[in-house]
This record gives structure tokens, C-alpha cells and sequence, in this order.
């Protein structure tokens, strides 16, 4: 199969294919007979592996951190391609790809809300707007603002610290205002103040530069367990799509180790999570494309709390994880709407999918990786023995990962589980 080969289908512009779900957006144009043509700086396509550059019909080669130019030279070559739908892989660029629709007159979202899907103070302010359930927040941009507002706005004795603007675990701290060796006054720790320096760490996103907000915010920690439900939303409509279990590290760095699919919630509840990501996607202006939503629920409770939403395909290879437990195809679903199509969002399969993350004990050089040949799985290294590999404190740091296909959910975790932990990682 040469994806993108389709010489006659309509055009897709991608802002940015090499997201980590480009690959998905790639292998869905091509079951649609989509062309498909990207929109990137010239250096960062110089870059991209032989399999992407392969697959494109063109290139837009503009400065996408240069909004009135990007859209003066996407619009150019929109008209002159005759591109039929706008879509976006990188979070930070989906409100460019709300603005270059809105300006050439195809689907897309609201460009006035947009910028809410990307940064998460405007989200937080939309949340509220629309009566989202969501935790209560502060927004600070030093130390000293954080341990001034902590004592002012009584967020409780767990708080959550992320930046403003990052994607993925990037810069989040989980940090206990309640005291202890290093309290400091009335009783906030001093790594409150580590945490915020770690959230303000990314003034720019790479590798195109784009600029960042450098505040942090500075969230109520919501107990419970986490899950994630995406939405596709054509014309406004909105197609829920299956909840996923989240499952993550405890401690300050909160990094997913694995998803799977179905949740196991009770169906009610399963409704209750679909209608409040519904909700949350149209609160940050998703009108013709898909979100992605995280939530928690805390014990005892019946209310799936939003912790932020974007208005992309999923990363963590969770299209991959859906399809396998229920034959829907997100990315298929996410370009059938934003060209204006009625997305196929009705699962044809009923079965289970989990993935698990291999990660390291500490951060250092791999030296060995192997992950065990296993039935109803399969698996792909991220890195490779030589390797740097960052310190466990986000994604990053990701060795490789395991998917596992069953008929239930708690066999597929299982299976997946057992693959990991027979996985051999080395880091020296």
C-alpha cells in the first residue's frame, strides 16, 4: 500500500502531519482516497522519515509560528489545490487550522473559541462559562504568586501544577501543600516552587518555535480514577465515541503507563462521561472536527470531572487501541468531518484492546530493551540501545510500548501486563 496515492480523491491540507497521530491521519486518507498535503516549515519537512515525505501530494513550506503570514500562504495553496478539508495533528496548531478553514470556507471550528482548546487558562474560563464540571484553578506566574494564591483560594491540600500551554504530561507536578520537611510558610511546601518553575519551563515548542504562554496553573487535585472519551463533531453534532481507562504513575509525575478499551464502567456512567466530553468539546468551539477529553471521577460520585480537553486526534496510539476493541476508525471519523461528511462512528466489532508503556527506573543510556514475542499481541520500541534516555518524569522517557487484542477488557489488560513485565530494559 503507497499511502496518499490517490491522484483524483478530494484534497486534506494537515497542518503539521508529524504528530503522533499523523500516521493514522496518513493510513485513514488513504481508505478515504483522500490527497493528502501538508502545511510545515521547510527545515522540519527536510526531517521527516522517507514513509511521510512518501506519502504527501505537496507541501505548504510557510512559518507556522507567523499567523498572518501562515494563513496568506495556506489560503494561496488551498485555492490552488483545490483542498477540500483543513485538519491538524499538533494540539498547539488546531486554532490555526480553525482560522485557515473560517478563511477559505470549509469546515472547521469556531475561530473564535479555538485558542480555549489549546490554552488551558482560556479552557478553564470556558469550562466555567458553560457549567463544565471541572477543578477549581488559579493561574500564577512565579513562586511567590502560587504560594499567595494557594493560601487565598483554598484548592485544598493536593494540588495539580501544569503549564498554561504544553501538550502531553510536559512540565504537570502532582506536590502536597500540606506541609512537611521542607514546609514553607503556613504550611506550603518549597516544592510548590519547583513544580512552577516546571511549568514555566517551555517558552517556545519545538521543533517549530513556536511561542508559548509561560504561566502556570495551579488546579484542585481531583482524586478518583482517570479516563478519557473522545468526541467527533460534524456540523455541531456531536458522535461520542467509546470511554478508555487511563492508567498512570502515583507520586509528583503523573505519566500514562497504559489504556484500555472498554472502560469497565457501568453503561450509565460510560453515557454520563460520553455527554460531558460532548459538552467539554463544544465549550472550547469543536464544531466540525473531533476532542480528545480527560477526566476523573472521584469515589463515590457520579461525576465525571473535566481535567482539559483538545481539539485533536488522541496520541498514546489510542486510535489504534479503539479500532481493535470496536472497529472504529477516529481518524477516519475526524476526516469525514471536516469535510463536512457524516462521520462512521458506529463500532462493527465488539471486543477489547489495551496498550502498556515500558518505562525506565531512571533516566541514562539504553543499553538493552526486549520485549517478548507474545499471541494477541504485538509491540514497537520508541527508542534503541544507544540511546539517551530523559528521566522518568513525562512521556518522554517512553522505552517502547504493548498492545493487546481479547475479548474482554480485563484479559486484554492482563495480557498486556504479562508482556510487560516479562519486558527486559536496561538503562545505564
Amino acid at each position: 500500500m503507497t499511502i496518499g496515492a490517490s491522484p483524483h480523491g478530494p484534497g486534506i491540507l494537515v497542518i503539521e502531519p508529524m504528530g503522533n497521530a499523523g500516521r493514522f491521519l496518513l493510513e485513514a486518507a488513504d481508505r478515504l482516497g483522500l490527497r493528502v498535503y501538508a502545511a510545515t516549515h521547510q527545515d522540519v519537512h527536510d526531517g521527516y522519515p522517507d514513509r511521510l515525505r512518501s506519502a504527501l501530494a505537496g507541501v505548504c513550506a510557510t512559518d507556522l509560528t507567523d499567523t498572518p503570514r501562515a494563513l496568506a500562504d495556506m489560503e494561496t495553496f488551498c485555492r490552488q489545490h483545490a483542498i477540500a478539508g483543513v485538519a491538524a495533528c499538533f494540539e498547539l496548531f488546531t486554532p490555526l487550522a480553525a482560522l485557515l478553514a473560517d478563511r477559505v470556507g470549509l469546515p472547521g471550528n469556531d475561530p473564535r473559541l479555538a485558542r480555549a482548546a489549546r490554552n488551558k487558562v482560556l479552557m478553564g474560563e470556558a469550562f466555567a462559562a458553560a457549567g463544565i464540571p471541572a477543578p477549581r484553578w488559579t493561574v500564577v506566574r512565579d513562586a511567590a504568586e502560587a504560594h499567595r494564591a494557594v493560601r487565598s483560594a483554598g484548592l485544598g491540600r493536593t494540588l495539580v501544577v501544569k503549564p498554561a500551554e504544553q501538550g502531553g504530561s510536559w512540565g504537570v507536578s502532582v506536590v502536597d501543600a500540606g506541609g512537611g520537611v521542607h514546609a514553607a510558610e503556613d504550611g506550603v511546601p518549597d516544592q510548590l516552587a519547583s513544580a512552577v518553575a516546571a511549568a514555566r519551563q517551555y517558552a517556545y515548542a519545538q521543533p517549530h518555535g513556536l511561542k508559548l504562554d509561560t504561566r502556570a496553573l495551579v488546579q484542585e487535585y481531583i482524586p478518583g480514577e482517570e479516563y478519557s472519551c473522545d468526541t467527533v463533531i460534524a456540523d455541531g453534532v456531536a458522535y461520542p465515541l467509546p470511554v478508555v481507562r487511563k492508567d498512570t504513575t502515583e507520586g509528583r509525575y503523573r505519566i500514562e503507563t497504559g489504556h484500555s478499551c472498554p472502560s469497565g464502567l457501568p453503561p450509565s456512567l460510560a453515557r454520563k462521561v460520553q455527554h460531558t466530553a460532548a459538552r467539554a468539546a463544544l465549550a472550547v468551539g469543536v464544531r466540525h472536527g473531533i476532542a480528545h477529553t480527560e477526566v476523573k471521577i472521584p469515589p463515590g460520585t457520579e461525576t465525571p470531572y473535566v481535567i482539559e480537553t483538545g481539539a485533536r486526534l488522541p496520541g498514546d496510539n489510542l486510535c489504534e487501541v479503539v479500532e481493535a476493541a470496536t472497529g472504529v476508525s477516529e481518524a477516519v471519523a475526524y476526516l469525514q468531518a471536516v469535510l463536512g461528511r457524516v462521520p462512521d462512528t458506529v463500532p462493527s466489532v465488539t471486543g477489547a484492546a489495551a496498550i502498556r508503556f515500558l518505562l525506565p527506573a531512571r533516566g541514562g543510556v539504553l543499553r538493552q530493551v526486549s520485549i517478548p514475542e507474545t499471541p494477541g499481541t504485538h509491540s514497537e520500541l520508541h527508542l534503541r540501545p544507544g540511546d539517551s534516555v530523559p528521566e522518568p518524569a513525562d512521556s518522554a522517557c517512553r522505552i517502547g510500548h504493548v498492545v493487546a487484542r481479547a475479548e474482554t477488557a480485563d484479559r486484554a489488560r492482563g495480557l498486556a501486563d504479562r508482556v510487560a513485565a516479562r519486558s527486559r530494559v536496561e538503562v545505564s
